[in-house]
């Protein structure tokens, strides 16, 4: 560990230090979940998209952004307070916005994805500058993607409508794979929809990572 790197982990932040981190994470998490009652009104070739995307698909993947940039900065114990903020926002916005069932399913699957994107950025923090953001957001979509739509709308999970006393809300029947393929459950279509958009911002999202990142030292991990 060098020097420089050894004073930047010994430094006690405060929330003065990594305030923007949280205000940005705040903004995204408020933002997506307003922006995930709106389905985009668009068309790609046959491909509707407003069969399976809302607007609220193109702004979450900024969470990752946020998380990997503070991760980065201030190392992950820092990287978890940021989380947490955006937790706590979304929680509240989902009790307004979300049936119980949909609130749940979201607060867990930000929860978890977030912890796991941490998890992963801190293991190939010093790689190639691209790796661990790319990988990290990744998985983090993933399971993100994967606890999300199964809890929400699987059938296997209709007994959480049952507990908060209301009809299921499960979207099992058919429907076409992104609207023009194979017949499978519409959650798994929903889930295919949003992955696909989470799978292109971890590219896309590394350019900015790649200017905000800076000449920084890299902490290690917590």
């Amino acid at each position: 560990m060098t020097d420089r790197l050894r004073k930047m982990m010994s430094k006690p932040y405060t929330l003065r230090h990594y305030i923007v981190p949280v205000l940005a994470m705040v903004a995204v998490v408020a933002a997506s979940n307003v922006l995930v009652q709106f389905p985009v009104g668009a068309k790609i070739g046959p491909l509707n998209l407003a069969d399976f995307l809302t607007w609220g698909a193109f702004t979450y993947p900024f969470a990752f952004l946020v998380t990997d940039l503070t991760n980065r900065r201030f190392g992950p114990a820092i990287a978890r307070r940021v989380v947490v903020a955006g937790f706590i926002v979304g929680a509240v916005a989902s009790a307004y916005l979300a049936t119980p069932r949909v609130a749940t399913a979201s607060c867990t699957a930000f929860l978890v994805g977030q912890l796991l994107d941490i998890a992963v950025f801190s293991r190939l923090r010093r790689g190639l500058w691209w790796k661990g953001p790319l990988a990290a957001s990744l998985c983090g979509s993933a399971i993100d993607t994967l606890i999300f739509f199964s809890l929400a709308f699987s059938p296997m999970f209709a007994g959480l409508d049952l507990w908060f006393g209301r009809a299921d809300g499960s979207l099992a029947f058919p429907a076409p794979l992104l609207g023009i393929g194979a017949m499978v459950p519409l959650w798994i279509s929903l889930a295919a929809g949003d992955f696909s958009v989470k799978f292109l911002a971890a590219g896309i999202l590394l350019a900015p990572y790649r200017l905000l990142m800076g000449p920084m030292p890299q902490p290690a991990a917590a």
